[in-house]
């Protein structure tokens, strides 16, 4: 629990009275990641002021670098309100990185996660709590699908039937009955999720799956009723992005981390890349233009292909934008020719040394993916 002592500095001007200065930590540490969220801070604050009134508790917004000013908003709140704090994360985006860092960057006993966009039911955060000190359970999951939880804020069709489909595909890998694991609103003791800190994957959206995998033994789970509203503000993050790289965490915990899924992503890109490059060429060889031409055209269109796909998909997480954008995709292309011609050259050598042209081909394809992959992830979608 934290306590309030009086302070008094060295120096004091005349009049001046010594201000009471908070000591040790509180009870609880609320984890918001947030992107974009300018507009629901202070509404956040409000509601959880009123959620866990007569509660010992703290909220962390941990922002990546939002255009809208978010940060700027809570450190404005943090001036006036010490239960305030946040984190600014530069050069990096990902709702489960965030989320690491903010519950790492908490000294308190309980840490509850839930989105910045008020759609979480915050009044629920107590009973949470609750579940956890009465020592039933590890982790402590609000699930909008069990009896009294319920759904509708979801915005349209299309997001409840990923929501949905998601629900289905992890409940075959879960090790635990759950009937919400796509849930972002969740409470767990700090001592027990830094333990497991360390095996997380910290890919995607969905925190929640990776922490439960990545335990050592099966947590104990409770799950809590509650409401999933409408957003009042801002833009869902959902897509079928997050949902593509929630199938790369589910493979990655059921392959126990051996296999680099974002080597694999990157990898089926640059699959796309040599299809767009043949249906290319084809079309314009069937016009009439000359093969040299017409590979070339076939490989540029591939080659920005892949950068737009990885840039989407495999890099989400560092993303370029403005002048980067176009900076790694010139290193992109140099890249991509150099490989091209590596591809060539180690295929040649493996044709010298005797083996068939399909082998030698396999061996210049995987030695050129292996090339863009290394230097890619170096490079050009390099962590800051």
């Amino acid at each position: 629990m934290s306590t309030f002592v009086t302070q008094k500095p060295a120096l004091l001007e005349k009049n001046e009275t010594a201000l009471p200065v908070r000591a040790g930590c509180p009870e609880i540490t609320v984890v918001v990641p947030c992107y974009c969220e300018a507009a629901n801070v202070r509404p956040l604050v409000d509601a959880l002021t009123l959620a866990l009134a007569g509660r010992d508790w703290e909220v962390v917004f941990v922002d990546d670098n939002s255009p809208d000013g978010t940060i700027e908003v809570v450190r404005k709140l943090a001036r006036t309100n010490w239960r305030v704090r946040g984190i600014s994360r530069i050069g990096r985006r990902g709702l489960s990185t965030a989320v690491i860092e903010g519950a790492l960057s908490s000294s308190a006993r309980y840490v509850a996660v839930m989105d910045g966009d008020l759609q979480h039911d915050e009044t629920r955060l107590g009973t949470m709590i609750d579940a956890l000190t009465s020592g039933c359970c590890d982790i402590a999951v609000g699930s909008r699908h069990v009896e009294g939880g319920d759904n509708s804020g979801l915005a349209n069709v299309w997001r409840h039937a990923l929501s949905d489909g998601g629900i289905r595909l992890a409940q075959m890998i879960l090790p635990v009955k759950l009937g919400d694991p796509m849930s972002g609103f969740f409470a767990f003791r700090r001592d027990w999720f830094v333990n497991i800190a360390p095996r997380l994957s910290g890919a995607g959206f969905k925190i929640l799956m990776d922490i439960i995998l990545s335990a050592p033994e099966p947590p104990r789970v409770e799950e809590i009723a509650c409401t999933f509203k409408p957003r009042l503000a801002g833009e869902s993050k959902l897509d079928i992005m997050v949902m593509i790289q929630f199938l790369g965490l589910m493979l990655d915990k059921m392959f126990h981390g051996w296999l680099p899924i974002r080597f694999l992503v990157f990898a089926s890109v640059g699959a796309i890349g040599v299809l767009v490059n043949i249906a290319i060429m084809n079309v314009l060889r069937l016009a009439g233009m000359e093969f040299a031409i017409a590979q070339s055209v076939g490989t540029l269109a591939a080659m920005l292909i892949n950068f737009w796909l990885d840039n989407t998909l495999t890099y989400r997480d560092r993303r370029l934008k403005g002048t980067r954008l176009y900076g790694g995709l010139f290193v992109f292309l140099v890249v991509c020719s150099v490989g091209a011609w590596a591809n060539i050259g180690i295929a040649q050598i493996f044709q010298q040394g005797g083996q068939t042209f399909d082998k030698a081909s396999a061996a210049g394809a995987v030695i050129g993916v292996v090339w863009n992959y290394a230097v890619s992830s170096t490079l050009i979608w390099r962590r800051k």
